[in-house]
C-alpha cells in the first residue's frame, strides 16, 4: 500500500515506522520546519531542549521498545524524580508517604484518608466503573471536602481552568494514578522517571532516518491543505517549501492533526462523526522557559496549589538531568493550560515574563531577578483536551466516514492522558488498523 501520514510527532513517525517495516510505501507531510510535534526541541546551552516539558515513565514500555529497537537504547537514563507541591508560600515534598503525613494543610485524618483513597485508585483496574462521574464529585465524596480542597482541587484547576475543571471525568484522575504509581517500585515508594539524554530531538531525528532507510519520505515545511475523498483513493493537496503546490493520491491516509485541524482539511467531513469532532474542547500550554545562573529549588515536579499565580507548574529540567548536560545553566519550565480568550495567553513574551517573575520568590524568597540569563516563551495551541463523562461513547474513531481517511490525536488515547508513550502506542494500532483493512500484501504503487 501507499500511505500518506499528515503530521511529524510521535503518532504520525511510529505509524510511518511500522508501515515502513512491514514494506509499505509512506510519505510524511509535517507543516513546521521540524518533528515532533509538542515534543520537538531547540537549541540551549549547547544541547536540545523540548518546547515543552518531557519524561517518561517505567510504565511507557512502547516508547521505551521503539526507542530500543531504532538502537538507542544506550541513551535513556532514569532518575529518581523529586516532586513537590507549592501551598500557601511553602514547599511540601511528595515522593514518599511520610512526605504525605508531613502535609501539614491537610490534618491528620484527612491526609491518611488521601493517602488511602490513592491506594484504592491504584488497585482499580476497571476504569469504566468510573465514566459515569465527575473527578469533583467522586474525589469530594471519597477523600472529603478537605481532602478535594488542599489537594485534588488545585490540581484540578490549575489543569483545566474554572470554567471546565468540574466536568473532567474521574478516569482522566484513574490515567494519572496509574501511570505514576507504575513509575514507583513499591507501590508509594519513591518515582523513577526516564529521559533520553540526547533529547527527544534526537529520538525523532533517528526515527526519520529509519523510516527514510526502508525507502520512504518525511517532508518537512510542507503542509497539508486539504484532504480531497470521494469513491476513490484519497489525495492529499499540499504546498512545498518553495511555494508550489502539489497533489498525490494514497491508498490510506492518517491524519495526526487536532480536531479542529483535521476539519479544516476535510470540509467535506459531516454527520454525527464532524459533530464529535466540533465538541472537543481543547485548552493551550503556554510556557516560559528560563534560564538560570542558579538553581531555583531542589524539586523537579513542583505543583502550585496557588491560583493568584500566573502559572500552575514550575518543572526544573536540571534537577533531573544535570545543569552540566547545558553548559552549567539551569532551566526552569513555568507552565500554564489556558484557553485562547485568557488574557495571560495574549500576553507577549516580555510582559509574561514581567507578569511572572516577581512571583518566584514565593518559590525561593531569595531569588532575584538577575539570576535570569535568557527566557523563551513557547504555546502549544490544542494541547490539552477537555474529556468528560461517558467519554468511551462519543471517542471519534480512527476510521473516518471518508473512505481511506484514518484519525489519530490525543482526544483518542483515553482513559489516558496526552503524551508521547500513548501517542506512539496510536500511532502503532492505527497502522495495524491501516493494514488489516487495505490490501493484504504490499503494493509497489508509487
Amino acid at each position: 500500500m501507499k500511505v500518506g501520514i499528515i503530521g511529524a510527532g510521535a503518532a504520525g513517525l511510529a505509524a510511518a515506522y511500522e508501515l515502513g517495516k512491514q514494506g509499505h510505501r509512506v510519505v510524511v507531510f509535517e507543516r513546521a520546519p521540524f518533528m515532533g510535534g509538542q515534543a520537538s526541541t531547540f537549541d540551549v546551552g549547547g544541547a536540545r531542549l523540548e518546547r515543552g516539558y518531557h519524561h517518561l515513565f517505567t510504565s511507557d514500555t512502547d516508547i521505551i521498545d521503539l526507542n530500543e529497537a531504532i538502537g538507542l537504547g544506550d541513551r535513556m537514563t532514569w532518575i529518581d524524580s523529586s516532586v513537590g507541591t507549592l501551598y500557601d508560600g511553602r514547599i511540601y515534598n511528595f515522593v514518599t508517604p511520610m512526605d504525605l503525613l508531613r502535609f501539614k494543610p491537610l490534618s491528620l485524618v484527612d491526609r491518611i484518608r488521601l493517602g488511602l483513597v490513592t491506594l484504592a485508585l491504584q488497585r482499580i483496574r476497571d476504569w469504566r466503573k468510573l465514566e459515569s462521574v465527575t473527578a469533583v464529585d467522586w474525589l469530594r465524596k471519597w477523600a472529603g471536602r478537605s481532602g478535594f480542597e488542599g489537594f485534588w482541587g488545585p490540581m484540578l484547576r490549575g489543569k483545566f481552568g474554572e470554567n471546565y475543571y468540574r466536568e473532567i471525568g474521574m478516569p482522566w484522575i484513574w490515567g494519572k494514578i496509574a501511570t505514576r504509581f507504575a513509575s514507583r517500585e513499591k507501590g508509594l515508594a519513591r518515582e523513577s522517571l526516564g529521559y533520553p539524554i540526547g533529547s527527544f530531538g534526537e529520538f525523532f531525528d533517528v526515527l526519520a532516518e529509519k523510516i527514510e532507510a526502508h525507502g520512504n519520505e518525511v517532508h518537512l515545511s510542507t503542509p497539508v491543505t486539504r484532504i480531497v475523498s470521494g469513491e476513490g483513493r484519497p489525495a492529499l493537496e499540499y504546498e512545498r517549501p518553495d511555494g508550489e503546490r502539489g497533489s498525490e493520491e494514497f491508498d490510506a491516509v492518517i491524519a495526526t492533526t487536532h480536531s479542529y485541524m483535521f476539519l479544516s482539511l476535510a470540509p467535506e467531513l459531516s454527520g454525527e462523526y464532524r459533530k464529535r469532532l466540533e465538541s472537543t474542547k481543547y485548552l493551550a500550554a503556554v510556557l516560559l522557559i528560563l534560564v538560570l545562573d542558579r538553581p531555583l529549588s531542589h524539586i523537579y515536579w513542583l505543583n502550585v496549589a496557588d491560583r493568584s499565580m500566573p502559572f500552575v507548574g514550575v518543572i526544573e529540567h536540571t534537577n533531573l538531568i544535570p545543569p552540566e548536560h547545558y553548559g552549567g545553566q539551569h532551566l526552569v519550565y513555568l507552565s500554564n493550560y489556558l484557553e485562547r480568550t485568557d488574557r495571560l495567553y495574549g500576553l507577549s513574551h516580555e510582559e509574561l515574563l514581567a507578569e511572572c517573575v516577581p512571583h518566584l520568590r514565593k518559590v525561593n524568597p531569595d531569588f532575584d531577578p538577575s539570576w535570569v540569563v535568557d527566557s523563551y516563551h513557547q504555546k502549544v495551541n490544542a494541547a490539552q483536551p477537555v474529556i468528560g463523562t461517558h467519554y468511551s461513547k462519543v471517542m471519534p474513531d480512527h476510521r473516518t466516514p471518508l473512505q481511506g481517511v484514518y484519525l489519530a490525536n490525543t482526544t483518542q488515547v483515553y482513559p489516558q492522558d496526552r503524551g508521547t508513550n500513548y501517542s506512539v502506542r496510536m500511532g502503532k494500532h492505527v497502522a495495524e488498523m491501516v493494514i488489516a483493512d487495505g490490501p493484504q500484501s504490499p503494493s509497489s504503487t508509487t
